[in-house]
């Protein structure tokens, strides 16, 4: 009685061995079909892998240069205002993801496809779809600690595609040799543009002034000394001005260091206004128009100077960095071909094609099952009715 009071479990607990051993009642009455078509799809798998072209892989490493605080950076004090902005220009980044997209760009691909013929070799008319093929036989990638990056080529051919990996390379140097990409050749490239306007302004200001010949009395009356001290003071207000504007191109307003240089600038500027102001009124005519050309000639010979200074120095610095890019792994060709795997490959269709042949005599054994049940026969009618149209239905 206790039994029937409280129930008997033990019909629950046989219910999932019964299920069980239904389902494999149910796969052992198909075990030929089971075996036999995943066997031949793994063979059909095997077969086609033979008639595919192999494929080989040659794989080059590289080393891309490390950022490191030139030697300006260092000597950049002897210059006042301009030290601060080399100071936030030599921080220390890191440039191996530049490589990477270097190494995909389109001009390196362009180059490679021009080199190699690319076009003819794929038997592709434009070069947008060669480019896109390329694109699909190059792999780059950079390792997460040591920063080296790995270059790997894809070619029916293995020395091709050594010699692909290896030109890969060489178009990166190509290319960077053109480019500003460290912090010295940014520097350089900078201080080049900026070198060649002051060399202009110089001349101008120069021919202006002997135009204007010698004042022996304007010179008694400002001392040549006050002059250049007050041409160095508007060189300097250019160089802050120069720094202002690179810390302003990734600093906030609030950012201490900006305030700080403009609080600089502001304090050059009273300082020139205060030496302009005890210089003014001291020489009139002929005189004060000499002392206006003087001034402007030595401010833009300071400013001469320190540009030319900072330029010798970032070439020097680039030129130390010469050897950009150090090759860890020359590309060899490979002895063996990277695909097709066609034993991996069968057995992973053999595998793959018997879980479909279970689940396929799974489901139509459930269907039939089910079909005995009148509920569902006439549920499964009525959906017949609705997707299968009436005339198909009709003899």
């Amino acid at each position: 009685m206790s039994q029937d009071v409280h129930g008997d479990p033990r019909p629950e607990r046989e219910a999932e061995p019964v299920i069980l051993l239904d389902l494999a009642l149910v796969l052992a009455e198909h075990l030929r079909i089971l075996i036999i078509v995943p066997l031949a799809a793994g063979l059909i798998a095997l077969g086609i892998g033979f008639l595919m072209t192999p494929i080989y892989t040659a794989t080059a490493r590289i080393l891309p240069p490390q950022q490191q605080q030139s030697a300006s950076a260092a000597l950049a004090a002897q210059i006042g205002p301009l030290a601060g902005f080399l100071g936030g220009a030599a921080g220390i980044k890191n440039t191996t993801d530049q490589y990477v997209t270097l190494l995909k760009s389109r001009t390196v691909l362009d180059a490679m496809i021009e080199r190699f013929k690319l076009k003819e070799l794929y038997k592709m008319e434009f070069t947008v779809d060669a480019r896109r093929a390329l694109e699909g036989a190059i792999r780059v990638s950079a390792g997460l600690r040591d920063n080296i990056i790995t270059v790997e080529v894809d070619d029916r051919d293995p020395k091709r595609a050594a010699d692909m990996a290896n030109a890969l390379i060489e178009e990166l140097r190509n290319l960077t040799n053109t480019l500003a990409v460290t912090e010295a050749g940014q520097r350089r490239l900078f201080f080049d543009t900026q070198l060649k306007q002051a060399q202009q302004n110089l001349t101008k200001a120069e021919i202006a002034l002997r135009t204007s010949g010698v004042s022996e009395a304007a010179l008694k009356t400002v001392p040549q000394s006050a002059l250049e001290a007050i041409a160095r003071l508007r060189a300097q207000i250019t160089a802050q001005e120069i720094r202002l504007a690179s810390l302003r191109s990734y600093m906030t307003d609030t950012n201490a260091d900006l305030r700080l240089a403009l609080q600089e600038l502001a304090a050059l500027k009273a300082e020139l206004a205060k030496a302009e102001q005890n210089s003014a009124g001291s020489a009139s005519g002929e005189g004060a128009q000499y002392i206006a050309r003087y001034r402007d000639f030595k401010y833009h010979e300071t400013l001469f100077e320190l540009m030319a200074k900072q330029y010798e120095l970032a070439r020097l610095d680039e030129a130390r960095e010469g050897v950009v890019i150090q090759v860890v792994d020359v590309a060899v060709p490979p002895e063996r071909k990277s695909r097709p795997r066609k034993a991996v490959t069968a057995v992973l269709t053999t595998i793959v094609v018997l879980f479909l042949t279970m689940l396929f005599v799974l489901m139509r054994h459930a269907l039939r099952h089910a079909a005995q049940n009148p509920s569902f026969a006439e549920k499964l009618g009525r959906l017949r009715t609705l997707i299968v149209p009436r005339r198909a239905q009709r003899p």
